[in-house]
């Protein structure tokens, strides 16, 4: 799996009409009134990538398997949903656990199409946003700090906790996300509190049809807002999306596109600010049964990436030949770059690098003896 996304807004931004886009599908309702999606909607795509395919020419693998990513669409969010308002924060177990949020934003004007707020206004709406996830993180805190406290003064991890916990209810409490204080010493004690606010994020910002090359008005004030979070937004046309979904293949996608001057779809364009904004990259494996992607976090070390594809690789490595993927097609397969000497092998400390094209050495007698 690549990542897994949850796709948030205000009802009737796009929300829905998207998800049936990117994942190719109907499954979720996209009807022209609030609260439209009830239960959660999640569809899993696989993430495009050429260099699978070129790699798979040169071994003639029986089958290719990309990386994929699980989008889960929810239902809107309108202001007082921490408290119950709308649908309340029934929403919230079905996003506590993705790796990124997507804030859907409305960036367009169209009489046709209601506004829950009453007028287009992204900032707003963002803001409503990003208060009820506090509230619902300040809500969440609440309980679990009850939890912990007693058990706290006899373990000094849980002690940590709670102190954590008191510092991050201070931030919040003050309209701030708790991202703003996750740091290398507090990161994985703040993942295990699992909130909402902690979690990377981006926006979509949802244009019409004239402003999907350039923006507009609207999606450049997210464009701005974005870059002061240190964060990124796109612009989709939720509308063009649609109709990209609906055509019957690959190469009438891309000559629409081409038509539109698009250079990727809305669904390329997630997937590679999604990789960024998670620090996201790429390895392959390649032989003749398959040629497969591997989705790891930049700077991992090579024992630790070998146990992506199973414990067993982890434990028992010894270690792992190496082939950048530019020298793999260039060279014409290992064989050939092992000859040009471009076959590595690296040890359990290397840093593995996006296009890498590995085939792990391990004992197995040493994974079974742990």
């Amino acid at each position: 799996m690549g990542f897994k996304c949850g796709i948030v807004g205000l009802p009737n931004i796009g929300k829905s009409t998207l998800f049936n886009a990117l994942t190719s599908t109907q499954k979720a309702s996209a009807e022209n009134y609030p609260f439209c999606t009830i239960e959660p909607n999640n569809g899993i795509v696989s993430v495009p990538d050429n260099r699978l395919v070129n790699l798979s020419n040169i071994v003639n693998s029986k089958k290719i398997i990309p990386t994929q990513i699980e989008f889960v669409d929810i239902a809107g969010i309108v202001k007082g949903a921490s408290k119950g308002e709308g649908l309340g924060n029934k929403f919230l177990s079905h996003i506590r656990n993705v790796d990124a949020i997507v804030y859907m934003v409305r960036c367009f004007d169209n009489n046709d199409i209601t506004h829950v707020e009453g007028n287009t206004d992204p900032i707003r709406d963002t803001e409503i946003i990003e208060t009820e996830l506090i509230l619902a993180d300040i809500e969440s805190l609440n309980k679990q700090f009850i939890t912990i406290e007693k058990k706290a003064k006899q373990d000094k991890n849980l002690a940590k906790k709670v102190l954590l916990i008191n510092q991050i209810l201070k931030v919040l409490n003050v309209g701030k996300p708790a991202k703003s204080i996750v740091n290398d010493s507090n990161e994985e004690l703040i993942k295990e509190l699992n909130l909402l606010t902690s979690k990377p994020f981006f926006y979509i910002c949802n244009v019409d049809e004239e402003s999907v090359l350039k923006g507009n008005k609207f999606s450049k004030l997210i464009d701005e807002k974005a870059l002061s979070q240190n964060s990124a937004s796109i612009n989709i046309s939720a509308k063009i999306e649609e109709e990209i979904s609906n055509l019957d293949n690959e190469l009438e996608q891309k000559e629409f596109l081409k038509a539109l001057g698009l250079e990727e779809s809305g669904l390329d364009k997630v997937i590679k600010t999604g990789y960024e904004v998670l620090g996201l990259q790429t390895y392959f494996t390649a032989g003749p049964q398959e040629t497969r992607a591997w989705t790891f976090k930049k700077g991992i070390l090579a024992q630790k990436a070998a146990g992506i594809i199973h414990t067993d690789f982890e434990v028992g490595f010894i270690c792992a030949e190496t082939v950048s993927y530019n020298d793999y097609i260039k060279y014409s397969g290992e064989q050939g770059a092992k000859e040009s000497g471009k076959l590595r092998q690296e040890g359990k400390d290397y840093i593995v690098n996006d296009g890498d094209v590995i085939l792990f050495r391990f004992n197995f007698s040493r994974s079974k003896n742990k």
